[in-house]
């Protein structure tokens, strides 16, 4: 029902496709009055018809009897298109708003953009928050996973009611407070890069099944649903065994034969790795992910592919339960180092950009609602709480005796594909970088040595302490100096 009475909501959407609406309609659910408006109010007067006896909405046609209707402190909510009209709603709200209000940016805008818009609005004497919000329409509507960002003293407004409509696992809201001003709309970009690996990841699986067992996309569901029962339970694992066992109306063949082979994005996996550069963070497995997308895409170059030989192996396998099982401990090993890897960058990006996350807390709030749910959130979680201070989340007791484990079958599976033939960029990026922390020594020394060479820029010895170059034009003696910039 409507209820009429101004400064009455609890908090209000902006913005009323499918992601504000379900949002809108989650709050109301539980008991939340919510106020809405839309751009084009035959949106709002939509949403109303359908779902406005699901509980108590304020409808308004101006964003100023729409800001008018709040109950202070003022809480507003944006579910707009990224970028300029991101920024024009904000304006328009902030000019309507007083001190103390908060205005929650619920889409996935790039961080940076976050920080920036933070600071502009608090100069204005408001809070402003970057959430990040995970588990699709479904989990908008029935409890996602949250992820805001902003002030604490925003949190204190903002959390309970965020809180209340989150997904739960074992009792516990999966929502908390990550941190200031863009630590909010980071870790669900972190969330997507890891999103984007693990599909890859369970993409070069179901390739391999496919090849090596001569399998159809039913069969190879079927065997999804079984590991869907093991460690690698997860809802992207789920949905997979769903999409495999899909059969296209019109052609009777299988829909996962008539889609068409090219992945899209829309940006949050491309930010991730191009955040990890800034940082220095080898993020292997999710920037292969993210390349092998765009490989995927790319229609020219591959079209142009014709004379290239591959000299492949066929890919013979003479025991199918056997190969079965290596596939998927390659995938379980693969998914541990993406998860560690993403864990390592927001731990950089924490210490470069002024967060504290609790890694611990934030593995917890990704067990329900978000696209990477799965069940060894729990094991990320008691990592953590043995060590909160855990710098590699694969070397954790646990993880480190599971990943050592499938290193067999793991090196099977990349050999395997790489005689048939079949690109696996993820899992063997993945054990490299598996094998790249284990080295005791890497080539990385002679790279150094070719740096100082063109460039002068200098190297440390193992033996002593300083900076050393060697005049390499000259008569080639090493010298003591001071550390390059470059």
């Amino acid at each position: 029902m409507t209820s009429p009475d101004t400064g009455k909501a609890d908090i209000g959407v902006v913005g009323l496709a499918v992601m504000g609406s379900n949002l809108a309609r989650n709050f109301a659910r539980h008991g939340h009055t919510v106020a809405l408006y839309n751009r084009t109010y035959a949106r709002t007067q939509a949403m109303m018809d359908a779902h406005g006896d699901e509980g108590n909405f304020v409808p308004s046609e101006t964003i100023e009897d729409f800001v008018a209707s709040l109950s202070t402190p003022r809480v507003a909510i944006i579910m707009v298109q990224a970028g300029r009209g991101t920024d024009a709603v904000i304006d328009q709200l902030a000019d309507a708003m007083d001190e103390g209000d908060i205005i929650v940016d619920c889409g996935n805008a790039n961080f940076h953009d976050t920080i920036r818009r933070e600071a502009a609005i608090r100069a204005r004497g408001l809070h402003f928050v970057g959430s990040g919000v995970s588990g699709g329409e479904e989990g908008a509507l029935n409890g996602p996973s949250i992820m805001p960002g902003g002030t604490k003293e925003s949190y204190d407004r903002l959390g309970p009611m965020f809180e209340s409509i989150s997904a739960h696992v074992d009792g516990e809201p999966c929502c908390m407070h990550i941190g200031p001003d863009g630590a909010g709309h980071y870790v669900k970009m972190v969330h997507n890069g890891i999103e984007y690996a693990d599909m890859q990841l369970i993409a070069e699986a179901y390739d391999l099944l496919r090849k090596g067992l001569g399998a159809t996309p039913q069969e190879i569901s079927e065997i999804f649903a079984a590991w869907n029962g093991t460690d690698l339970n997860s809802y992207l694992i789920e949905i997979t065994a769903e999409v495999l066992k899909q059969v296209d109306a019109e052609t009777g063949k299988p829909l996962v034969d008539v889609i068409v082979d090219r992945a899209g994005q829309k940006g949050t996996g491309t930010w991730t790795a191009q955040n990890a550069l800034d940082l220095g963070v080898p993020l292997t497995g999710i920037t292969e992910a993210v390349f092998a997308r765009a490989l995927s895409s790319g229609v020219e170059q591959r079209a142009a592919s014709g004379p290239l030989e591959g000299f492949e192996q066929p890919l013979t396998v003479t025991d199918r339960e056997a190969f079965i099982e290596d596939v998927r401990q390659a995938l379980y090993a693969s998914k541990i180092v993406a998860y560690s890897q993403g864990f390592v960058q927001i731990e950089a990006a924490g210490k470069e950009y002024g967060w504290d996350i609790d890694l611990g807390g934030l593995s917890k709030i990704w067990r329900g609602g978000c696209i990477i749910r799965a069940g060894f959130l729990n094991d990320i979680t008691d990592a953590y709480a043995r060590n909160e201070s855990l710098p590699l989340l694969m070397a954790d007791e646990n993880f480190a005796s599971k990943i050592n484990a499938c290193v067999p079958a793991w090196r099977r599976v990349v050999v395997m594909g790489a005689q048939a033939g079949i690109p696996l960029p993820a899992f063997s990026s993945s054990l490299a970088y598996y094998d790249g922390l284990r080295a005791e020594r890497l080539p990385a020394a002679l790279i150094q040595g070719q740096r100082d060479f063109f460039g002068a820029h200098t190297y440390k010895r193992v033996d002593k302490e300083g900076v050393f170059h060697t005049l390499w034009s000259g008569d080639r003696t090493e010298i003591e100096t001071t550390p390059s910039s470059h």
